[in-house]
């Protein structure tokens, strides 16, 4: 079993104030991961992020923040409006995915998991399980749950990626950024910024500087201390970039491609 998560950054305009897909990105993707099952069938997970879908309505309602009594209502109607649009960016990857004869089916992690102060505490993952042995592609996306603490609050793909690899032990986890890995800085607007091979420590984060896309689930930095919990595990994760062409396809078929590693050995 493999887990590919793809980030909200790859799949829409991140940074838009309109929800938007990047219908030629998606495209792309949803082929090579076609071309790989053609190739090589396998049991495969897959978690997309939220992108200009969730980002800024979670930013907008503050989901996850403790409130007044009185700010219930409105409260709730931010979480019903963050839910929504998360699931409209599904339907479009589904749709996407299903047209390269895919047989992905959507779960919604709001309808099967409960946290306790932004952190996963309740989840049955027997569907997941009941999906992969007849064969479909579970594909499950960052979204808002309830929270027995704080009454709401959002749930990362990548914490998703943590509990899903926990539970399910998958032969390793990829994750498609729109960068080569991690770097000390943000390559995009930094020349000097030096990449990292391999991760394997919480003290490496004090090296580096600034990271990309820093969002409501934590950004970079979220994305290496979930994998890390993992490798304590012994589930190695690799971090690579999903905006070139074939290097989702290369991961999914174990073949070389550029990286960070997130693993203790």
């Amino acid at each position: 079993m493999i887990i590919l998560k793809i980030g909200g950054s790859i799949l829409t305009n991140k940074d838009s104030k309109i929800s938007e897909v990047n219908p030629t990105s998606l495209k792309r993707i949803a082929s090579e991961i076609k071309n790989s099952m053609e190739n090589s069938p396998k049991q495969l997970i897959i978690v997309h992020g939220a992108g200009s879908f969730g980002h800024p309505p979670a930013k907008k309602h503050k989901i996850g923040e403790k409130f007044n009594k009185n700010e219930y209502p409105q409260k709730r109607l931010g979480f019903c409006e963050i839910q929504n649009e998360v699931k409209k960016l599904n339907m479009h990857i589904c749709e996407a995915f299903i047209k390269e004869n895919l047989p992905v089916i959507a779960i919604p992690a709001s309808s099967f998991i409960t946290a306790t102060n932004k952190r996963i505490t309740q989840a049955n993952l027997d569907l997941f399980k009941k999906y992969l042995q007849k064969g479909f592609i579970p594909v499950i996306y960052g979204d808002v749950v309830l929270d027995d603490e704080l009454e709401f609050c959002v749930i990362s793909g990548d914490q998703l990626i943590q509990n899903l690899a926990m539970n399910l032990k998958p032969e390793k986890v990829i994750l498609g950024t729109d960068v080569d890995g991690v770097y000390n800085k943000n390559p995009k607007t930094h020349e000097d910024a030096l990449f990292f091979d391999k991760f394997s420590s919480l003290k490496d984060l004090d090296t580096l500087e600034g990271t990309t896309n820093v969002d409501v689930t934590g950004g970079m930095v979220g994305k290496i201390k979930e994998l890390l919990y993992l490798a304590d595990l012994g589930i190695e994760s690799k971090i690579i970039n999903a905006e070139v062409k074939d290097n989702i396809y290369k991961a999914l078929e174990d073949k070389d491609v550029k990286g960070t590693i997130i693993s203790r050995g």
